[in-house]
């Protein structure tokens, strides 16, 4: 589809980047006519813009912005502020919109009003997260599922990144209905920065994000004295920083492997990230099926974009049966589900490693997956079907 007349609005809470903020670039790349792109901070944090809005032209490449800086988040009151921010920016910046794109329900309600007020001509509810048990505050909770259930039913397309938030609804809340989609998240594939596999380092082990208790590193690094009686050279590289860095630097020494262990801290740069990823020979991800109060995990309902990454390096994952995409990722040789037990994973580690001509194959399946979920591939497929509806 050419994009050069179509006018667009995508409008998300920012933490970190995300596939809001691939779609801006995608359609940036594409020269979309008239391109409004609004941004809240999800969480206060200093390092944000703020609150405000990003306006491209395509045909002339020019760009305007405008941010309000946030002090504080005001807790319930900042979303009565953004959901009214919203239909401000948009009335500010004129109308005939095509396409309306709100990332979480109440930027997605808001669209649904400039929709009825006449300045879009279509809404789409993309879901980044979701989790029936949103919130701990029952009566809070309820009001966002009602919200979420009114901007499935009333935007003309809603896109989920997994099949279980469809099945999500249906189960906890008896919803079913509006034209509801599986979109799952992606990747830059020609932008990643691989390596060729004779560059890869054959004893390394990855993991890369928010170094977290939650995110199951311990498990991995107990397993480690295992792994070093079979695998002598084997290295762990753990890429991020977090609060429980400090913990497993510990865990590592009195089990005596430190030396086994690299802690790069936090990385800025993500293409430095992924020149890291890319050496690796294999990844991991401890995801838990269940949080603290006994519930299911919003990756459990979620698509992680860090296992697109991984494969994105041709990185095959070892990984827990979390994800949505586990077992096709297994079925199709990108990787191998384990427990949490150190011995199920001190396995896995090591009959992936000491076998290179399988860990080859491994990578080639891991980069052939990785493809189909180009963004160059996916954005197009997507937004070609709701502009021609």
């Amino acid at each position: 589809m050419n994009f050069t007349d179509k006018k667009i609005i995508i409008s998300t809470h920012v933490y970190t980047t995300g596939p809001a903020q691939d779609l801006r670039d995608y359609l940036i790349s594409q020269k979309a006519l008239k391109l409004l792109y609004v941004g809240h901070p999800l969480f206060y944090k200093s390092e944000l813009k703020g609150s405000g809005y990003e306006l491209y032209y395509g045909n002339t490449g020019e760009k305007k912005e405008n941010y309000t800086k946030i002090k504080d988040n005001f807790g319930m009151c900042s979303y009565f502020r953004d959901f009214f921010g919203n239909i401000r920016h948009v009335m500010k910046n004129g109308n005939g919109w095509d396409l309306y794109v709100g990332s979480d329900n109440l930027n997605a309600l808001s669209g649904i009003v400039l929709r009825r007020l006449g300045y879009v001509k279509k809404c789409v509810y993309y879901v980044i997260d979701y989790n029936p048990h949103r919130f701990q505050n029952r009566l809070v909770n309820k009001i966002y599922h009602k919200i979420d259930q009114y901007c499935v039913k009333h935007c003309d397309e809603t896109w989920n990144l997994s099949v279980r938030m469809e099945e999500g609804r249906k189960k906890y809340f008896n919803f079913s209905g509006g034209n509801q989609i599986t979109f799952p998240i992606g990747i830059w594939f020609d932008k990643f920065n691989r390596v060729p596999f004779a560059k890869v380092e054959k004893q390394t082990l990855v993991y890369m994000g928010h170094v977290l208790k939650k995110q199951g590193i311990q498990y991995v690094i107990e397993a480690t004295p295992a792994i070093i009686k079979k695998i002598p050279s084997f290295n762990f590289l753990i890429i991020g920083g977090g609060e429980y860095l400090t913990d497993l630097k510990n865990l590592a020494d009195k089990l005596g492997v430190y030396k086994n262990l690299e802690f790069t801290g936090f990385v800025e740069d993500h293409r430095d990230v992924e020149r890291m990823l890319s050496v690796g020979a294999a990844a991991v991800a401890m995801y838990e099926k269940y949080d603290d109060a006994g519930n299911l995990s919003f990756t459990y309902f979620a698509d992680p974009g860090k296992l697109k990454s991984y494969l994105a390096g041709a990185l095959p994952i070892i990984l827990t049966d979390v994800s949505h995409n586990a077992k096709e990722i297994e079925r199709l040789g990108c990787g191998k589900i384990i427990t949490s037990d150190k011995e199920s994973i001190a396995k896995a580690v090591i009959a992936i490693l000491k076998n290179e001509k399988q860990l080859e194959k491994m990578h080639k399946n891991a980069e052939e997956y990785a493809k189909k979920y180009d963004w160059n591939l996916t954005f197009p497929k997507n937004l070609d079907r709701i502009l021609k509806k």
